[in-house]
């Protein structure tokens, strides 16, 4: 396989990798709502093992932002565009994500016309931090690195600032760093689930790294992705070990080990912590350096998805939401007011089967996107 091709086989390959987690996720959120988890997980009234189902997907939304950082670089490359054009580039695609997220992505979630509520959520994040991108690619590299490592490692230290509904600049810290509720009328209000700035520190270092990752032979690649990733855990188990500046949330020991473990992972997301960065962005560095050691069919499977991942996003939540209605249906409530599952481990036996079904038509349309005869399908 040439280098090239490796590169962006690997890149796909993780893309696809984090996506298949995302669905045991969003399982959890429509099947089993009843027992809802807040971030941080609270482990007086949160079992171990939802605490690691919900764990599980953590590197989603880091390791894909990242990977939008990558791809924008690598995308750029192989089109032969100058600055002009990928900034262009990103501001489009950017804009057409915010729009995504506005319409499309939330009315799955809530299957309400017109909302009286918008999520604000990770498709909002990506699109606002390419906004952010296209200007910071002007950038020399080193110079965008330096701003990228700023606000990753250094927006912690604005964690304890918040403003007040009503202020002036209330807003735009809210959709900045300050999860919250901005009310726009008697029938409107936002929620910012997803406060963007780290995340544009994330996507700053994704597009970074890539030249450096893209110009190694496969040998050296494998290399760069296992030392950055195991200094990022390294990193992460010493600031978490001595509750140190990075996390604004301890960690308790408890009488038993998996319990201690999961307080020791209890990170916080919303904005996403330098603790929480470092240890998802530390495991999706090392899982590229790996997965291009793939057996072939696993690795194709895993790359397909990655290859159409807005496409697959889209389908998995109308799938999902569709089913648990058909569910609820059927079985009516056997959880208060909801359906629900009664155990963390019918997630997992639902996740398989849910992939299946999700791959024959992501295959499809990445079949369709390959062929280039669609424009529009480079957006999915």
């Amino acid at each position: 396989m040439a280098p090239g091709s490796s590169r962006l086989a690997a890149v796909d390959a993780l893309r696809g990798l984090v996506m298949t987690l995302m669905v045991v996720d969003h399982l959890r959120e429509f099947f089993f709502l009843h027992a809802q988890v807040a971030d941080p997980v609270d482990l007086a009234v949160t079992s171990p093992a939802l605490a690691l189902t919900r764990f599980a997907s953590h590197p989603c939304a880091p390791v894909f932002v990242f990977l939008a950082g990558m791809s924008a670089w690598l995308s750029g490359q192989k089109h032969g565009a100058d600055r002009l054009g990928v900034s262009a580039h990103l501001v489009q695609r950017g804009l057409f994500l915010v729009v995504l997220e506005l319409t499309v992505v939330n009315f799955a979630w809530t299957f309400t016309f017109p909302p009286s509520t918008v999520y604000l959520q990770v498709i909002w994040a990506i699109g606002v931090s390419m906004i952010a991108l296209a200007g910071l690619v002007w950038l020399p590299r080193g110079s965008l690195l330096a701003v990228s490592l700023v606000i990753v490692a250094g927006h912690n230290v604005l964690t304890e600032t918040h403003l007040a509904p009503g202020s002036t600049w209330h807003g735009l810290w809210a959709v900045l760093h300050q999860r919250d509720w901005i009310v726009l009328g008697d029938a409107m209000r936002l929620r910012t689930s997803y406060p963007v700035l780290a995340w544009m520190g994330v996507i700053g270092l994704g597009y970074a790294f890539a030249p450096a990752y893209a110009r190694r032979s496969p040998e050296a690649r494998r290399a760069l992705c296992w030392r950055l990733g195991v200094a990022s855990l390294i990193g992460f188990t010493v600031l978490r070990t001595l509750h140190g500046y990075g996390e604004p949330q301890p960690w308790t020991r408890y009488p038993d080990v998996l319990t201690t473990a999961v307080s020791f992972l209890n990170l916080t997301k919303y904005p996403p912590s330098l603790d929480f960065l470092l240890l998802t962005l530390g495991v999706g560095l090392c899982a590229l350096g790996w997965l291009d050691r793939l057996p072939v069919r696993a690795a194709h499977v895993l790359q397909t998805l990655g290859t159409a991942p807005m496409f697959f996003y889209l389908l998995h939540l109308y799938l999902l939401h569709v089913a648990y209605l058909a569910a609820f249906h059927l079985f009516g409530a056997n959880h208060g007011s909801r359906f629900g599952f009664d155990s963390v481990w019918q997630l997992w036996a639902s996740w398989l089967p849910t992939l299946a079904l999700l791959y024959w038509p992501t295959r499809w349309f990445a079949g369709l996107r390959r062929t280039g005869r669609y424009r529009w399908t480079r957006y999915l």
